[in-house]
């Protein structure tokens, strides 16, 4: 035995870092040679990553979880991503774990993680696949995870299927529907194929973006700086009054943006005069800020 192996045999955290890019089998087996720690063991290099900033003790804590982070994507696969990509992002979760996990609550780091874990893979599905747009609540996003697995074979739902399950994950019926459409709906292929000469009908040949061009999106960015900019001068320029009424009924979302009753009633005047005074302050905002495209 080689001095590398025998190092190796009696010290496994001495083996080098696996890399998710390559062979998966390859990873996982690597992964699984870290010793799962004990309870007395996860405690101490918890207190000794928290109390001492010991690098080694919190690399010791992710080494140790990351089969957990393995056997957490594997779940994901369904949705057509890459495992390699979903392991990823399940680690950066463990490893944002790691750093807030407390042992002294008396709760084991794997119950912990698996919180963090799911949470960074939930956000990297929704990013990337091609659902996303609809999944923007917290309950469509429920909706988005658990249609799956309510769904029993390739039938339709029934209507009354389709209410239970909106009751069940607080969504409107037409959400439920629209997403099982989306789940039904084939794939594209990108370009057209292989054997053919001809792509002029595939998407590939009518996609380009050119928004997404280097020299446009840097100027996109500037011109919303200069927007934020513009859009804060022209607020300062408002009495306290105007500038309330605007704020709260045009710089707000959801329940926190407040109607014209309910200004009404903090200033003491009517929902008209409200109004009014709304109407002038967005006329001399819009004003301050002519001068931007």
């Amino acid at each position: 035995m080689t001095t590398a192996l025998a190092l190796k045999a009696t010290n496994p955290w001495a083996m080098p870092v696996p890399s998710v890019v390559g062979s998966i089998e390859a990873y996982i087996s690597a992964v699984n040679r870290f010793p799962v720690l004990s309870a007395d063991e996860e405690s101490r290099y918890a207190r000794d990553y928290r109390e001492r900033e010991d690098l080694q003790a919190a690399g010791k804590l992710v080494l140790s979880h990351l089969r957990l982070v393995v056997s957490v994507a594997r779940g994901y696969l369904g949705y057509g991503l890459p495992h390699a990509d979903l392991i990823q992002e399940g680690n950066i979760g463990l490893m944002k774990a790691v750093k807030r996990f407390d042992p002294e609550r008396g709760v084991r780091l794997v119950s912990f993680a698996m919180h963090w874990i799911k949470a960074e893979i939930h956000e990297y599905v929704l990013r990337n696949w091609r659902l996303v747009k609809i999944a923007t609540t917290k309950a469509q996003r429920k909706l988005f995870f658990n249609l799956r697995s309510h769904k029993q074979g390739s039938a339709a739902f029934t209507g009354e299927e389709v209410d239970a399950l909106a009751a069940e994950l607080n969504v409107k019926a037409d959400e439920v529907r629209e997403m099982e459409t989306r789940f039904a709906g084939g794939d594209m292929a990108l370009e057209g194929p292989a054997d053919r000469d001809d792509e002029s009908f595939a998407p590939i040949a009518y996609l380009a973006d050119p928004a997404a061009e280097p020299s446009v999106i840097l100027e996109r960015d500037q011109l919303e700086v200069r927007r934020g900019a513009a859009l804060k001068d022209a607020l300062a320029e408002l009495d306290e009054r105007s500038r309330r009424i605007v704020e709260s009924r045009w710089l707000r979302e959801g329940e926190n943006q407040l109607t014209l009753h309910d200004l009404a009633a903090e200033f003491g005047v009517s929902a008209e005069r409200i109004r009014q005074i709304e109407v002038k302050a967005l006329k001399k905002m819009k004003q301050a800020m002519a001068g931007l495209a």
